[in-house]
């Protein structure tokens, strides 16, 4: 029998704290997502080329990102047109039943842009699996802080955003989920 990490039992409770809590908003946010959560895409294979596949490490990770949803099903996920996020999200996918929404990597500002007018168009809870350098600035396009990039060693960080209401900013948790970074949590 298999026992979660501590940081993902962490990631579980917060998460559901956060949707528990997330039910109370106001009507108006009905028009908006209530709850995103970012993550980045699980360890990727040595193999592959430019798109390669989850490694075994990066397998398990999607398995505790699952671990991690575990209380919630959301509306939506969106992912990039690179298989490592799609695979990332397909366990939560295959459990939820909800198709993953695929956004091309358009290149820089472009491809923010989209997963934000698309996380922005959804309703309820939204979960986006990108990459070390997407992530950060996803959480910025929709009214989180300005983050730095990921270290690309770094794949346990889950951000757990609650959109800003009536000017106000949006809420953002740093959580971590799965096995600890090697590298220690460098961000």
């Amino acid at each position: 029998m298999q026992t979660r990490s501590s940081w993902s039992r962490v990631a579980v409770g917060m998460l559901g704290f956060l949707l528990a809590t997330a039910s109370f908003a106001p009507r108006d946010l009905a028009a908006q997502p209530s709850l995103v959560v970012l993550v980045r895409h699980g360890e990727k294979s040595t193999e592959g080329g430019s798109d390669p596949s989850l490694s075994e490490a990066g397998k398990a990770r999607a398995q505790a990102l699952a671990d991690a949803m575990a209380m919630t099903t959301p509306n939506a996920i969106i992912v990039t047109s690179l298989k490592r996020t799609a695979e990332t999200a397909a366990v939560v996918s295959a459990k939820t039943g909800v198709a993953l929404t695929v956004i091309t990597i358009s290149g820089g500002a472009k491809h923010i842009a989209d997963v934000a007018a698309a996380v922005r168009k959804a309703t309820g809870v939204v979960l986006v699996v990108g990459h070390s350098n997407t992530v950060p600035a996803i959480v910025t396009a929709l009214g989180g802080p300005k983050l730095p990039d990921l270290c690309d060693s770094s794949y346990a960080s889950m951000f757990v955003l609650t959109p800003g209401v009536d000017g106000k900013a949006a809420q953002v948790v740093l959580s971590q989920y799965g096995a600890a970074d090697a590298n220690g949590g460098c961000r």
